[in-house]
């Protein structure tokens, strides 16, 4: 491989070599005829390479082409041209182009080469020149939404994280390419006007050289430099005009079929109605005109049964589409494969009623699919890991105002909304009411009030919370991905987060995985963490932990708790503002006596079996004094001993969801704590 890379890398050098070889030293004219044949065969290359190309990133080093072709393509002018001013001779193809073209007459070949030359630079070059500018500004400017239309594909579910990527690289690949192009066309129309100057100095130093030296008369030096001049400058031009044509396809190209001669000739030919008409009119005029009769008749006929025989091909196709999708639509129906593909369970889903879609229709101004990208950002920033896939659909089984959000395709949540108004809550300090329609706000179950867009600015005036239908929709589903993130995490997503891992710190990986822990055990710990809001984005710390304690212990809960205490920082952060004394609730060491009393060991793990009774009295307790921090505005956080933590912390869950364990190791020694109260049974 790496030889063959040598060999290409290789080739190129030598054509830029060659090129400003031919800047300096004089070549012999049948040297110089290889590479005026090696050049046109370059061009015609590069035009049918265009033309079949399926899109333009096929070639995406085509600016690159076009600079170093035209440098080729100069050093061969001023080759041409030293001969032809030293020697009287350019070789046998400049020769034989300038005879040839012009039928050995100057003043026919003049012309022609004058046609070729406005045609190559007012019509070609000035056309591809104006497509790659426009080109490159709208592939600039499209490229927001084409961003915004690859997020919204992202977040339905159409494509998953790789396939996003590859097309915002391509994305980024166009704009780069056609930016290029637009420069690079300047080359070639640079090449055109240095093709001008080189002819007239040709004739010019040609004919002088021709009086001079060479002993010919004016008639006899204009012959003879004349024709070598024309030969000289179709010689390159051709080449030069190919290129040109070949940038003018590739930037004009409006579809990804390689085949495209086809395609233009059933876009071109393909609508009978049109060949009957063309046909008519030929017809029409080979009657009633001086026009040759047998001439436009035929041609007019040859157009109508044309036609006929497309209109012809048209129905068959059209009958033998109709047969196969109906062959095919049978064929779904008996493939086993269509109910596999039912049992897929999508881990997040938002459906809404058909009056909520205007929120999520990128066309009508909705910005909900942004919210969701935003969502999955931020959630991998508070807690380290990846929110898989939301998926949004429509569901007309709803009410219109209605959505509802699904983990693992249950329902677990619903929402109501109205789509042209507002909620409003108050934060327990306004006294004056504004008038509206009583609600409860989803996400907390906070009474709120819909109000209007005019009496928006009041609220906000009178210190309510106002906050729109997306907002609302949004920090619902936030919510219920914080509360049930933990079971999202599946087996592959923590392999991935071990993958990110190693790549820089495989030692640590090696050893730990799964020389000390499994990948089902490690995907427990990170759960375990998930569950009660702690971040798992210090990986490196939360694997160091595992190692260390994994050869004596491999009880997830307990690793779970050590790991918990190695965060300490960031769980004292979370819960504990710097500077500011915390109240909290304490639990009495009875009670925590009393629970490392009723641990229960078995082969599956340790679990707490506590008296009902003892239990009943113990959250009734919990009950009166988090009541105490309620009253004061606080976060319910209770703190325990290390070892009863992660025990009390599943004796309350199903009584208390948002209540706060922390043990005492895992505060910082620098928190500041105020206890308002002691659990007791």
């Amino acid at each position: 491989m790496n030889l063959k890379m040598r060999r290409t890398d290789a080739i190129v050098a030598i054509y830029i070599l060659v090129a400003f070889v031919m800047f300096i030293v004089p070549l012999p004219a049948i040297l110089l005829d290889v590479f005026m044949a090696f050049n046109m065969a370059v061009a015609f290359t590069i035009l049918f390479v265009c033309m079949f190309a399926k899109e333009v990133l096929d070639l995406s080093y085509f600016p690159t082409i076009l600079l170093f072709t035209t440098i080729f393509r100069i050093a061969m002018n001023v080759s041409s041209t030293r001969l032809i001013l030293t020697t009287g001779e350019a070789g046998n193809v400049v020769r034989t182009f300038g005879e040839f073209v012009g039928g050995g007459d100057l003043i026919v070949g003049t012309i022609i080469f004058v046609i070729l030359i406005m045609i190559q630079f007012l019509v070609i070059n000035k056309g591809s020149e104006r497509v790659a500018e426009v080109t490159a500004r709208f592939t600039l400017d499209a490229m927001p939404g084409k961003q915004m239309a690859i997020d919204a594909d992202l977040n339905t579910g159409a494509i998953d994280d790789r396939e996003a990527k590859i097309r915002r690289d391509k994305i980024q690949q166009e704009s780069s390419f056609f930016g290029s192009m637009d420069g690079a066309v300047k080359y070639v129309k640079g090449d055109a006007v240095a093709g001008l100057l080189l002819t007239a100095i040709n004739v010019i130093g040609g004919i002088t050289m021709g009086v001079t030296r060479g002993g010919l008369d004016f008639g006899a030096a204009m012959q003879q430099y004349g024709v070598l001049t024309i030969g000289d400058g179709l010689v390159s031009q051709i080449p030069s005009l190919l290129i040109s044509l070949s940038t003018g396809v590739l930037v004009t190209k409006g579809g990804k079929e390689a085949d495209f001669g086809p395609l233009i000739l059933k876009q071109l030919f393909g609508v009978p109605k049109v060949m009957y008409l063309v046909g008519a009119t030929l017809a029409f005029l080979g009657i009633v005109t001086d026009l040759n009769t047998i001439l436009f008749l035929g041609m007019g006929l040859v157009f109508i049964v044309g036609g006929r025989v497309i209109a012809g091909n048209l129905e068959t196709a059209e009958i033998e589409a109709q047969v196969d999708t109906d062959e095919v639509a049978a064929e779904e129906i008996r493939q086993p494969e269509n109910v596999n593909s039912l049992l897929q369970v999508d881990p997040i889903e938002l459906e809404f009623g058909y009056g909520i879609i205007p929120l999520a229709d990128v066309n009508q101004g909705g910005d909900l699919l942004d919210r969701v990208v935003m969502i999955r950002r931020q959630i991998a920033l508070e807690l380290g890991t990846v929110v898989p896939i939301i998926r949004l659909r429509d569901n007309i089984q709803l009410n219109p105002n209605q959505y509802i959000i699904k983990i693992k395709g249950i329902q677990v949540s619903e929402g109501e909304i109205l789509f042209d108004h507002y909620m409003a809550m108050n934060p327990g300090y306004v006294e004056e009411e504004i008038t509206g329609i009583p609600t409860f706000e989803p996400s907390f179950h906070l009474p709120a009030i819909w109000i209007t867009e005019g009496q928006r600015e009041r609220a906000e005036s009178l210190g309510y919370t106002v906050v729109d239908p997306p907002s609302i929709i949004a920090t619902h589903l936030t919510e219920i991905i914080r509360q049930h993130i933990d079971e999202l995490l599946t087996r592959q997503d923590v392999q991935n987060l071990i993958n990110n891992l190693k790549e820089s710190n495989p030692s640590l990986v090696e050893e730990l995985v799964p020389k000390q822990l499994g990948l089902g055990e490690i995907q427990k710990v990170l759960q375990n963490l998930l569950k009660e809001g702690i971040s798992i984005r210090d990986l490196l710390t939360v694997f160091e932990t595992l190692a260390d304690y994994a050869p004596t212990t491999r009880d997830t809960d307990i690793l779970t708790e050590y790991v918990r205490q190695s965060l300490k920082r960031a769980i004292s952060g979370k819960y504990f503002p710097p500077h500011e004394t915390t109240n909290v609730i304490t639990l009495d060491p009875k009670v925590e006596q009393e629970i490392m009393n009723s641990i229960k060991q078995t082969e599956q793990g340790a679990y707490l079996n506590l008296d009902p009774e003892k239990t009943k009295r113990v959250m009734a307790s919990v009950g009166s004094e988090l009541q105490k921090l309620e009253n004061l505005g606080k976060s319910p956080i209770i703190i325990t001993s290390p070892i009863v933590r992660m025990y009390f912390k599943r004796l309350t869950e199903d009584y208390y969801r948002d209540l706060i364990v922390v043990s005492y190791n895992e505060i910082e020694s620098n928190v500041e704590l105020q206890s308002v109260g002691m659990v007791t049974a």
